[in-house]
């Protein structure tokens, strides 16, 4: 019996994979810093060297704080795109264009892609996972929703199969760190956000964050994933957290609830229920103190029942981490010169048509109202009218002393109801002389209601 360091090597296998940065700014920085502190540890569990041929940047002069030869730095893309010798090309400068055009490009030149684009791929995915099947490369995209958290590698291989029947995600750090802070520190939301831009938890300019656009564009692509299909960004139901109050996060803690903004996915027969907005969720439910700039996925498969990852959703070394993970995948792949061996979108992309969502106004779930009303008799009763006019049945109401103003906040929370009669009703109260200014509405997920 042959001893383990006896086994003979391939002798075609490759030395050295090579691969081209374009994008060198936090996270291409963090992969840099990666590859230089575990390159031993990487080729070792490979069996092959990586090895980084080429960084291109708009920007090769400012210091990253970390020590790179010269000869490395480039301003043209295409000298990755057209080198020979390049296996992976990481796409890690954002935006749509031109990173959308390299990628393709790159593709053309039989290069495998890893890119962490989300907003790309939420936009552009459909064109850009046809072309990696058009050209037989590997593409992969594990950085581009939730970090450190291998979610798409666990539904596209972990969870093959099962049909997954719903998906619950905190999939913005920045918004779940500013909920946190709210929750947990107090203070209002222009005053929590403008300190955790202070610290680097969020941008200074916030709205791709708070305004829930960049979990949209996570959301998009688990859809995808998940059902096997396209979905449409503009189709999603989208609501950011910008109007959540220090009196909701009070009436949410006395209800036994936590805000977070969720990214929902729910199959109902032939079609599939999907939003991004702020939802309470019970205390003890498995993302309500998943807290900080942490991101979590609950996921219900058909044959694995329920799923909890969670981890860093942001920061230059977790998604360096996500990054290298599809870097070693598609160099094993390479080794074994079996590229599309798992489907970008776990289906064959000729199987692949347009997701059938759900109308919005078509799906029900409990609801909180924070209403504004005036101090005096028949307020309640009228309220409850309209809302038992529209089919709303109320389970709660709580009623506090009167505000700066003279108004009186009437919070109600209520069993399931439709979103088209909330609406209705919502616009109904609104237009009532005992209102004060625009009721404050929150979706509650409990399955005990």
């Amino acid at each position: 019996m042959k001893r383990l360091n006896e086994i003979p090597r391939d002798k075609t296998m490759k030395k050295v994979i090579y691969i081209g940065l374009i994008g060198f700014g936090t996270i291409g920085t963090g992969v840099v810093k990666l590859l230089q502190k575990n390159a031993e540890l990487i080729a070792g569990r490979l069996g092959t060297e990586i090895r980084l041929k080429k960084i291109a940047d708009i920007d090769i002069l400012r210091s990253r704080g970390i020590q790179v030869d010269n000869a490395l730095l480039t301003k043209d893309a295409f000298e990755i795109i057209k080198d020979p010798e390049i296996d992976i090309v990481v796409e890690l400068m954002g935006g749509y264009e031109p990173a959308r055009a390299f990628i393709l490009e790159s593709m053309s030149m039989g290069k495998h892609v890893v890119t962490a684009n989300k907003a790309l791929l939420a936009t552009h995915g459909d064109e850009i996972f046809r072309g990696a099947a058009h050209y037989g490369v590997n593409i992969g995209f594990e950085a581009s929703v939730g970090g450190t958290v291998p979610v798409i590698k666990t539904i596209k291989e972990s969870l093959v199969g099962n049909q997954i029947q719903s998906i619950f995600a905190i999939v913005n750090g920045t918004s779940n760190y500013i909920l946190s802070m709210m929750t947990d520190a107090g203070g209002s939301f222009e005053k929590v956000l403008k300190e955790a831009q202070t610290l680097g938890f969020a941008e200074s300019d916030p709205v791709y964050d708070v305004e829930g656009i960049d979990a949209a564009h996570k959301l998009a692509i688990l859809l995808s994933l998940s059902y096997g299909k396209k979905v449409k960004l503009n189709d999603l139901y989208r609501e950011g957290i910008s109007q959540i109050g220090e009196q909701d996060i009070a009436f949410s803690r006395e209800l036994g609830y936590r805000i977070k903004l969720l990214a929902i996915a729910i199959r109902r027969d032939h079609e599939i229920e999907a939003r991004l907005h702020p939802t309470m969720i019970p205390l003890d439910h498995l993302l309500a103190n998943v807290n900080g700039n942490y991101n979590a996925f609950h996921i219900i498969g058909d044959a694995a029942g329920s799923v909890f990852l969670s981890g860093q959703g942001a920061g230059m070394m977790p998604t360096a981490s996500a990054v290298f993970s599809d870097i070693v995948d598609i160099a094993r792949d390479i080794l074994k010169s079996s590229a599309g061996r798992v489907p970008p979108r776990v289906l064959n992309e000729e199987s692949i048509d347009d997701i059938c969502l759900m109308p919005f106004d078509q799906i029900t779930t409990n609801y909180y109202f924070r209403f504004s009303a005036v101090d005096r008799p028949g307020v309640l009763s009228r309220i409850a009218g309209v809302l038992g006019a529209n089919d709303i049945s109320i389970s709660t109401v709580i009623q506090k002393g009167r505000m700066q103003g003279g108004a009186v906040p009437i919070v109600m929370t209520t069993y399931k109801a439709r979103e088209r009669d909330v609406r209705r009703a919502m616009e109904d109260i609104d237009r009532l002389d005992i209102v004060m200014g625009k009721t404050m509405l929150i979706r509650i997920e409990d399955d005990k209601l």
